[in-house]
């Protein structure tokens, strides 16, 4: 009995305190994660605010010159420099982001209510209207997104709400398709079915039972095509084909200073670096919303 007692604590006896330690990092990792989530969908929330409050945050009027052409980032006040034309970059830059981050959400909200409607349509009837509904939609995806947007806004001409058009229409067809295969899959479930049995109209099926069960999804993409969007409008803009000049927008900015890069090449790389922020904070933020529906269901 005594040499039991005083035998060391080895094999099966130890694993408990072994698989508590390896809970305790798993719990860990896991807070770390969430704090990093939180952390990334707050810079999205941060960054919306400074595109709404940009007119107040701009220190200088973002079309005429306040100073000497081409000044380096912290000359004489300009945190970021001057433009060719003696323009404060940092106004520039913040009316810039305004417009093409704002927009793009508006594009983004746009394309999802278009393509949640559609996509609810069809899932929910299936049969011939869902056939009519996914041969436009495949037709819409079949046609290279960024030249139909491109073709759009040089036939409608320059300016803000053209360019949301052009954008818009060449959206709504993935959330349709995505939004599609989430009802497809709702509508075969038992309690959807005994619902409809019991006689319950479709318009209550699809409020209490469809609609709660494909948001979820239809957020997480439209988080993560934020950036995307921002791409395309940066793109369109850089062509010629966004606000006419003298209106401060990322892409035209860059396009128009190229001619500096040499001579002054904070001109047109720093708002082309704003897009690539835009579109990373985007990205990063869709992928911490994503992590957080995840772990709430």
């Amino acid at each position: 009995m005594a040499e039991t007692a005083n035998a060391p604590l080895t094999g099966p006896a130890i694993r408990p305190r072994w698989r508590v330690t390896q809970l305790r990092r798993a719990g860990s990792r896991t807070h770390r994660g969430a704090v990093l989530d939180w952390f990334l969908i707050g810079l999205l929330v941060l960054m919306t605010l400074v595109a709404l409050a940009a007119p107040l945050l701009a220190p200088d009027d973002p079309i005429q010159p306040v100073g000497m052409m081409k000044l380096p980032p912290g000359s004489e006040g300009h945190l970021l420099g001057t433009d060719s034309i003696g323009r404060d970059a940092l106004s520039r830059i913040l009316l810039g982001l305004r417009t093409s981050w704002l927009l793009s959400i508006v594009v983004t909200a746009t394309g999802l209510v278009i393509g949640t409607i559609v996509g609810l349509v069809a899932g929910m009837f299936g049969g011939w209207v869902d056939t009519l509904l996914m041969r436009l939609t495949d037709i819409f995806l079949a046609l290279p997104s960024m030249l139909v947007a491109v073709a759009v806004a040089a036939a409608l001409g320059n300016g803000l709400f053209n360019t949301f058009l052009a954008v818009s229409v060449v959206w709504w067809p993935y959330y349709a398709r995505i939004i599609r295969g989430e009802i497809r899959a709702l509508v075969a479930r038992p309690h959807v079915e005994a619902a409809r049995m019991a006689g319950v109209g479709w318009l209550r099926i699809m409020r209490k039972h469809l609609l709660p069960g494909a948001v979820p999804t239809a957020i997480i993409t439209a988080s993560l095509d934020i950036g995307n969007v921002v791409l395309v409008l940066a793109s369109l803009s850089f062509l010629g084909l966004g606000q006419p000049a003298p209106a401060p927008e990322l892409g035209a900015d860059t396009s128009r200073e190229m001619a500096e890069i040499l001579d002054a090449w904070w001109v047109p790389v720093i708002p082309g670096a704003v897009v690539m922020l835009l579109n990373l904070i985007s990205n990063l933020a869709g992928d911490a919303v994503r992590n957080r529906l995840a772990n709430r269901r």
